[in-house]
């Protein structure tokens, strides 16, 4: 990655070709490695089943407490809404569902939400309730409680972990405790202490129940950024596996400036293999320039990146609610193409603008391995650009939605 940076900033000083040559050469080097033991097609052909994979890969996440407990005010929070949003999902005091209700997240639908009927109703009791569900068909169990967690919750948990699979607890409206604790003990009131306390308390009742090492999380829907949110959703990360875990992240709202350098982190590495099937698989020259890509597969990936950083229309339009910021605000710090504009003639403009098809001037004739990689390290260069821009962009879009007025983004 070091070299990667290297050659990035040559590109941005404005290096002359020559000298950006010698430099890509050994980047070349790794890209004929990948043929040692494999063909050309082989390797195009694992690098494109790689991101078909990843499109069809999907991670469910059951969210599940009683009545009034905030599930679904958490599950709008982790999708970056509010209740007035479309395809927010209802919130209330009323349990109104008889079925697990799945929320995707907008601009990673294959990510999914399930609010799950809430417990201890009439018609979902303790003894019946897990088989109700089919806890099967999910990957890791969210557990809200709103005041201490009880023995429907160690149920829960016990049965999860009999299963093999994961839980993790949260203890909701922690900013309504801190309210009441403020106004009952105005001259001797903490929020450090108080949250201690909170927190032995779920621990103590938890414990109680046989969960020997439990991992609570404080939180509150309302303000998401705070308390132990920002801890929850890197646990979830940390512990969430292979393709399943790129999905996670790439799916998540910019809640700080840490998940936009991950996803940024993620998406340079992911490169390799979107570069390896566009200069492979379907490629068609491009007028001009010595090269061929699949424009198809560029313009995907760039329209991608877009939601990903939480550039479109609508993603802005919802961020622009939340805050209370005018979309057009939002938009004027954007520098990179929209989403709208990216185009095959777009595309085409950035990958002049690598100078890399270029480079075979210097080149008296080219073989079929070194084409294929100038058409690679073209592609690869293209795109680290434009995920740099993107990911400024998001920063800059972040910073101006929390500015308002010192108002603080919920």
């Amino acid at each position: 990655m070091e070299l990667i940076s290297l050659l990035m900033k040559a590109l941005d000083l404005g290096l002359d070709p020559k000298k950006l040559f010698n430099g890509s050469v050994k980047l070349f080097e790794e890209f004929t490695d990948l043929f040692k033991d494999k063909g050309q097609a082989e390797v195009a052909s694992i690098a494109q089943a790689e991101l078909d994979l990843f499109k069809s890969t999907i991670l469910n996440i059951a969210v599940m407490g009683e009545t009034g407990a905030g599930k679904s005010s958490f599950i709008n929070a982790l999708r970056g809404l509010t209740a007035e949003d479309d395809g927010a999902a209802p919130t209330g005091v009323t349990e109104t569902m008889t079925e697990p209700t799945v929320y995707p997240y907008p601009n990673h639908p294959n990510v999914r939400l399930w609010d799950l009927p809430g417990t201890g109703t009439p018609d979902f009791q303790p003894n019946t309730y897990l088989k109700q569900m089919n806890f099967k068909c999910y990957d890791f169990f969210v557990i809200i409680a709103s005041e201490r967690f009880k023995g429907i919750h160690m149920a829960l948990a016990r049965e999860i972990e009999r299963m093999g699979k994961r839980f993790y607890f949260v203890r909701s409206k922690v900013d309504e405790d801190l309210r009441n604790e403020e106004r009952d003990h105005p001259r001797t009131f903490s929020q450090e202490s108080v949250l201690e306390q909170l927190r032995m308390d779920c621990r103590k009742h938890l414990q109680k129940a046989g969960i020997s090492n439990p991992e609570i999380f404080l939180l509150s829907s309302c303000e998401f950024t705070k308390y132990d949110a920002p801890g929850l959703v890197k646990t979830l990360q940390d512990d969430i596996q292979g393709l399943q875990r790129l999905a996670f992240l790439l799916s998540l709202p910019n809640l700080s400036a840490e998940i936009i350098d991950e996803k940024k982190a993620a998406l340079k590495k992911w490169i390799w293999l979107i570069s390896l099937a566009s200069a492979f698989v379907n490629v068609i020259p491009i007028p001009g320039i010595s090269v061929a890509c699949d424009i198809s597969i560029l313009l995907g990936s760039m329209i991608a990146f877009y939601k990903y950083f939480g550039l479109d229309d609508g993603s802005l339009a919802n961020l622009a609610r939340q805050t209370g910021k005018p979309i057009a605000e939002l938009k004027a710090v954007i520098i990179s193409p929209g989403a709208k504009e990216i185009n095959r003639d777009v595309v085409i403009k950035l990958l002049l603008k690598t100078s890399l098809p270029k480079l075979t001037a210097y080149v008296p004739v080219l073989g079929p391995m070194l084409t294929a990689g100038i058409s690679f390290l073209t592609t690869y260069f293209m795109l680290l650009r434009f995920l740099n821009e993107v990911a400024e962009d998001a920063e800059r879009v972040r910073k101006t939605a929390l500015t308002e007025d010192g108002k603080k983004l919920k």
